[in-house]
């Protein structure tokens, strides 16, 4: 015998499908339904944030000491530069002058006067043009300061103690500056007309190209040439033998060799080239001054005062490093000759 269904289970169960349906289908359906956030503060704090932290505020006083150490280096550079100067400025001017610029230094300090005259002036100028005192010049009794008096008595005394010599030597710089520039205007005029005209310098007379002939020699003046010399072992040789080869004759010219080297290679050098020549004909002669003052114009002196020097009409000085034409006597002679 089969049992009979139990009617009240069944629709127990059947609202409890239907309730439970009905709750998973709103929950699939809202989509914009937010989620519960559960924050969980851990017992351990952030490690890596707080090391972050720390080492950014030790950069930072690290960079401010830095910082603070370079202004100390600069400020106390600048106070030992500043000190140095001061102490080399007041060495230097403790110092004893010595004998040889005494007048060099006696000038140094007139000019400081005049330097330190002249910023003062320049001061009570400046003082003066600010304060209006050009368009009312004060007097003794309406002078409200001692400054403005001595501003009046300057202007006064400028007026009519210095500007009267310093127009006058104005007036005469002008008319040397007119003479001046009058006599470079003629010279450049003169220039311009020789250029345009062609003029050339014209000599009395004319010496015939080529060699000389031995006996007709009276026509051509007694020549010195001169040769100043100092250590000048790399041109000597040349020199010496363009001079020496000169279209003259022999007998009408003589070549002084002034030498004036301290080096005993140069010497000997030198003293041989002339030897070599002097056997070949030429009246040459080498001459050496043991002291040796004036440089090479004192030289050149030394060399004119010989007793045979007075028998020439004519001197040459050539320099060591220049080598004269054959034909330079021939062509600059008769320009100095007397018709």
């Amino acid at each position: 015998m089969s049992r009979e269904p139990n009617y009240e289970f069944q629709e127990w169960w059947n609202k409890q499908r239907e309730k439970n349906h009905d709750f998973f289908t709103n929950d699939s359906n809202n989509a914009n339904k937010g989620f519960l956030t559960v924050e969980i503060r851990s017992l351990n704090p952030d490690l890596t944030t707080e090391k972050d932290r720390s080492r950014s505020a030790r950069q930072l006083s690290w960079i401010c000491l830095l910082r603070f150490q370079q202004l100390a280096n600069s400020l106390a550079w600048i106070t030992n530069s500043f000190l140095l100067l001061l102490r080399t400025a007041n060495r230097r001017i403790s110092a004893a002058d010595s004998p040889s610029d005494s007048s060099a230094s006696r000038l140094y300090r007139i000019i400081k006067f005049f330097l330190f005259l002249v910023v003062l002036l320049l001061c009570v100028e400046l003082v003066a043009y600010f304060k209006g005192w050009h368009f009312s010049p004060p007097s003794a009794a309406s002078a409200e300061a001692a400054v403005e008096l001595f501003y009046a008595l300057w202007l006064e005394i400028r007026a009519d103690y210095l500007a009267p010599p310093l127009q006058s030597l104005a007036n005469v710089c002008i008319v040397l500056f007119l003479i001046q520039s009058m006599d470079r205007v003629l010279l450049m005029l003169g220039c311009l007309w020789i250029k345009i005209r062609r003029i050339k310098p014209t000599a009395s007379m004319e010496y015939p190209m080529g060699r000389v002939e031995t006996g007709n020699v009276d026509d051509y003046p007694m020549v010195l040439v001169q040769i100043p010399m100092c250590n000048e072992k790399e041109v000597y040789q040349q020199s010496i033998a363009a001079v020496c080869i000169m279209d003259w004759p022999k007998e009408r010219m003589l070549v002084q060799v002034l030498d004036d080297s301290d080096e005993l290679d140069a010497q000997n050098l030198i003293q041989a080239e002339v030897q070599k020549w002097h056997q070949k004909g030429v009246h040459i002669l080498y001459r050496h001054r043991l002291i040796r003052s004036g440089y090479k114009a004192g030289n050149l002196k030394s060399a004119m005062s010989c007793d045979y020097i007075k028998n020439y009409e004519f001197v040459a000085i050539f320099d060591a490093d220049f080598q004269p034409a054959p034909d330079f006597l021939k062509k600059t002679i008769p320009h100095f000759m007397v018709s």
